[in-house]
């Protein structure tokens, strides 16, 4: 395939626009909808079904508002980091945009343990055992990840479908749980006693920390926003397919939560496969015991198809940000075949398998690795959100807010803006915080805290050294332009 002499010049001219409605939708959906958090819930009990409508309320819809306005005021390539930049210029872009990026080496880890024990109950009621071996669950978590990269190389034309599988996949069986309760409680009652004051928020500080999980499982809806030179009519396709995927995504983390707790009480619900404990018992009551095995299938479809969306979106970021030279030119090259931005890609996912083996030899258990892999993920992806909700009330005064006519805007004029970002910036503060504070059951509270700090701080630093270290090569390029 040739290429003209501009768009050579222009690597973002050279991506496809491959997405429609049903393609963002699907997106969402994967990126966002995670069985894990449902299973967390659960575990946290009751008091987690008010948590949820808290954080839909506070974080969710101010997040989709904002989102919504900043990607159809700016519907470029980059999303975050290009909001960012617009409003507190390049050195601040590039926090937020490399924070947003190297989040993902500590998330993929997660995600792909979670995954991986999830698919454990392939093998029916032995996968409670899997679950918890090491082996089983780094050769798992290495093939999931293998499976996202490559198809997210040979180009979105081709990952999307991966993406909508597992938008499909993640759903489908979240509904067979909603349905396998319902009819469980209607026969035998429920392994959970239900009411209203059991159901609301409990301070304590052996479980606070989970509270930042609920407003982390509704984040990911700016994703797409990363890709919107590859969306058809982005200013009208973006807020379409987040409005209508957050409805289908808050109904499901609640629905989902009571319908594990009325199949399995809270104590006896895995922080990582909850979901699919609660399949087998509920499907061997019936006398479906095939169902629980189904479910497996289709959801290790679903999270394979979560990680492929998180890694084609990502990837977007330090893509725009290797263009503009703050990180090594390389990150902005596009494959010559597929069109995509292979080395962000293959870099991504070369750092998350390390930090993958890396968890786990560091840690005492299985649910220790992975509970600093989720609030190392929290601390350093809130990061970028702070910049998001500000950068709204920052643009605020851009006349491009009232000229441009397709842009979304967050009603209520001046006071909506500063309401919805200030209840979103606060609750993300909160967030960060409720993650510093080690959990109930850690073993080694210290030494958690030690790792958890000094990870997501040498993270941090890292980007400021590659930033200061692009600036430098910019400036000898501009001297040299101006000999």
């Amino acid at each position: 395939m040739s290429t003209t002499p501009n768009a050579q010049a222009n690597p973002i001219g050279q991506l496809r626009k491959t997405m429609g409605f049903w393609d963002v939708l699907l997106f969402n959906i994967a990126t966002v909808l995670g069985p894990r958090w449902i299973a967390a819930a659960a575990h946290n009990g009751t008091s987690s079904i008010s948590l949820w409508v808290v954080a839909a309320l506070l974080f969710f819809v101010p997040s989709a508002l904002v989102i919504n306005e900043l990607s159809s005021r700016f519907p470029e390539e980059g999303g975050l980091y290009v909001w960012t930049k617009e409003a507190f210029g390049d050195f601040h872009g590039f926090v937020a945009g490399w924070n947003y990026w190297i989040y993902t080496v500590f998330y993929f880890p997660g995600l792909l343990l979670a995954s991986a024990a999830m698919s454990g109950y392939l093998m029916g009621q032995n996968g409670a055992a899997l679950a918890e071996n090491r082996t089983f669950l780094l050769s798992v978590s290495v093939g999931l990840l293998v499976v996202a990269v490559a198809f997210n190389i040979i180009g979105l034309n081709i990952g999307k479908w991966l993406q909508n599988a597992g938008g499909v996949a993640t759903y489908l069986p979240l509904m067979a749980v909603v349905a396998i309760a319902g009819i469980i409680w209607m026969k035998h009652g429920s392994a959970t006693h239900f009411t209203v004051r059991n159901m609301l928020p409990t301070w304590n500080w052996d479980t606070v920390n989970f509270w930042s999980q609920i407003a982390f499982a509704f984040s990911g809806l700016e994703l797409v926003s990363a890709m919107s030179q590859e969306v058809r009519n982005p200013q009208r396709t973006l807020p379409r397919g987040l409005y209508a995927a957050g409805v289908l995504i808050a109904a499901m983390y609640i629905a989902g939560t009571v319908a594990v707790l009325v199949l399995i009480p809270a104590a006896g619900v895995s922080t990582t496969s909850g979901v699919f404990q609660a399949i087998t018992a509920g499907s061997i009551a019936l006398r479906i015991g095939f169902l629980g095995i189904l479910a497996a299938i289709v959801v290790t479809v679903g999270n394979a198809g979560g990680v492929g969306s998180t890694v084609a979106g990502i990837a977007r970021v330090p893509f725009v940000v290797g263009i503009d030279r703050y990180l090594p030119e390389a990150f902005g090259r596009i494959h010559p075949r597929w069109r995509t931005p292979y080395i962000s890609i293959l870099v991504q996912a070369v750092l998350s398998g390390l930090i993958l083996f890396l968890s786990q030899i560091k840690s005492h258990t299985v649910q220790a690795a992975y509970q600093f892999l989720v609030d190392a993920t929290i601390i350093l992806y809130f990061v970028p959100f702070l910049y998001m909700f500000a950068a709204a009330i920052r643009l605020y005064s851009r006349q491009d807010r009232r000229q441009n006519k397709e842009a979304v805007l967050i009603p209520g004029g001046k006071s909506g803006v500063w309401i919805v970002s200030g209840t979103g910036f606060l609750i993300v503060l909160v967030g960060i915080f409720v993650s510093l504070v080690p959990p109930g059951d850690s073993v080694d509270k210290l030494g958690f805290e030690l790792k958890l700090v000094g990870g997501t701080a040498g993270a941090m630093v890292i980007g400021l050294v590659l930033y200061w270290r692009g600036v430098r090569a910019k400036a000898r390029e501009g001297l040299v332009g101006a000999d």
